[in-house]
């Protein structure tokens, strides 16, 4: 199949999820072209059934913002008219979706019709697409979808209660590439520059936003701190950043914390870790817990919104719900404080990870697309 990966190039998850599809794809002999606004972070090899197509906005001194979905139209557009394409896929709604709908039709009046897969990954669902500026947009472009995949459970339902939507959504998780992780060995190195005398290492990877609940980090790493030797880094960037080193401050807990930024391989990070902390009061699919698991990283968390689809309390993971700093603590503790048990949870996490190994995965989506090719 020849097919379009159609990308935000940025540092999260949904792009994760789209460079090592289209990644994998190519391995079994797909052709896939990636088309973003920048070359996505990993999509840094070379194979002759890979191709990156970037999209580039007219900057005139009439518009007061690029025109990206206009340019992006355009692009689609024009790939198909030279390369036979059986398919499109669209990651993120906002404004993907609606693009690729755009594209169709213009492609479908030069009568080469090309049906597209929508993939919904969480904020453009949860948050930004159920703005009433881009509502109506959102729901007519996932209706009019040739197939829809949500990476949860929970956030189909999300969209069935929130949009406008009575098109078949199709669960297939998010998934990891274990031959990507598996490339970083266990960074002792890393770990005794940031821990010296071997203290526990606890990280937290997020865009640092109010939903993920970091200052919940800071609290219970505070705790912890009071019963054993720690250091904990916040990886990332975003509106909270500013309020969380404040808080740092404020607790005397500067020198025990690092902040570091968007991190490009954050597998590096997290093989020098020992605990994953991720107290989030929304999200669709955690796949930086996943992540974390796949290093060998146990994870402490709070139990919102799909966690039951992926973890089993008390062996690869501890629950606690929203807020419960407390219970957090403990849980980090009861791990932390016990070089077996901390053992233990490092091999059962990354047990349970191996469920979501894209190997499992790809053949859900190229069912979607066979289906969609010989319709």
């Amino acid at each position: 199949m020849n097919i379009w990966i159609v990308c935000y190039p940025t540092y999260w998850w949904s792009w994760i999820v789209a460079t090592e599809l289209g990644k994998a794809l190519a391995k079994k002999w797909h052709n896939v072209h990636f088309i973003s606004s920048s070359q996505p972070v990993r999509l840094d090899v070379y194979k002759e059934n890979i191709h990156y197509h970037e999209v580039q906005a007219a900057d005139y001194p009439l518009f007061e913002y690029l025109p990206y979905e206009t340019a992006l139209t355009s692009k689609l557009v024009d790939i198909a008219q030279h390369e036979q394409l059986d398919i499109m896929h669209v990651h993120y709604a906002l404004p993907h979706a609606s693009v690729a709908y755009m594209a169709q039709q213009i492609l479908k009046e030069q009568g080469n019709y090309v049906p597209f897969v929508t993939t919904l990954h969480g904020t453009d669902i949860t948050l930004v697409g159920q703005d009433a500026s881009y509502e109506p947009v959102i729901s007519f472009a996932i209706e009019h979808s040739d197939a829809v995949t949500s990476v949860s459970a929970y956030l189909k339902q999300a969209t069935y209660d929130n949009f406008k939507v009575n098109k078949e959504i199709h669960v297939i998780p998010n998934f990891i590439n274990f031959e990507y992780c598996d490339r970083f060995e266990r960074n002792n190195e890393l770990k005794t520059t940031f821990c010296p005398e071997w203290e526990r290492l606890l990280v937290h990877v997020s865009n640092l936003r109010s939903v993920k609940r970091v200052e919940d980090v800071i609290h219970i790493f505070h705790w912890v701190l009071q019963k054993l030797p720690a250091k904990l880094l916040i990886v990332g960037d975003g509106p909270e950043r500013t309020q969380l080193e404040k808080l740092s401050r404020d607790l005397h807990l500067s020198e025990h914390i690092h902040f570091l930024w968007k991190i490009k391989k954050v597998e590096k990070i997290l093989k020098a870790s020992d605990l994953f902390l991720l107290p989030s009061e929304q999200e669709s699919f955690w796949l930086s817990a996943l992540e974390a698991m796949a290093a060998w990283v146990p994870v402490v968390s709070s139990n919102a919104w799909w966690i039951s689809e992926v973890n089993t309390h008390g062996i690869s993971w501890y629950l606690a719900n929203i807020g419960d700093i407390d219970a957090m603590t403990n849980y980090s503790l009861d791990i932390l404080s016990d070089d077996n048990v901390l053992q233990n949870f490092r091999k059962q996490a990354h047990t349970q990870a191996t469920n979501f190994c894209i190997d499992k995965i790809l053949p859900r989506y190229e069912e979607v697309y066979t289906q969609l090719i010989n319709t």
